[in-house]
């Protein structure tokens, strides 16, 4: 976009307090808006938005995800507040439920209350 424009990601679901226990307790992103149709979290700066929908998303895809550090240490972090990793058939995953992609890049999912899928990715940085 032209100029100097924020993006604000969106993610439906159907329970706002569901949602809210889940992004604000489990994943402790810093609640900053809470409305009767949508809350808003602070994403590491970038605005989340969780709308309320009245049907459940069936979605296909990764809707959401965050570049860390540590896939490893991060889906650990999350097991302990009762998150799980999601392996998906015809993908290689280790005992973890990571995948390392071809280009070196380890990735992992998990799902929100409402079964939106939600990736994390550590970068694989080339040799300088």
């Amino acid at each position: 976009m032209r100029g100097s424009t924020d993006l604000v990601a969106f993610v439906p679901v159907t329970d706002l307090d569901r949602a809210r226990q889940f992004y604000e307790g489990t994943l402790e992103l810093e609640l900053v808006a809470d409305t009767p149709v949508a809350l808003v979290f602070d994403a590491c700066g970038t605005p989340l938005r969780i709308n309320r929908v009245p049907e459940p998303p069936r979605l296909g895809f990764t809707i959401l995800g965050w570049i860390v550090d540590d896939v490893g240490e991060t889906l650990q972090w999350l097991s302990e507040r009762g998150v799980r990793a999601v392996v998906f058939d015809g993908i290689e995953h280790d005992e973890h439920g990571v995948w390392t992609a071809p280009s070196g890049d380890r990735l992992a999912w998990f799902r929100d209350p409402d079964g939106n899928t939600i990736s994390l990715t550590q970068a694989h940085l080339p040799p300088e």
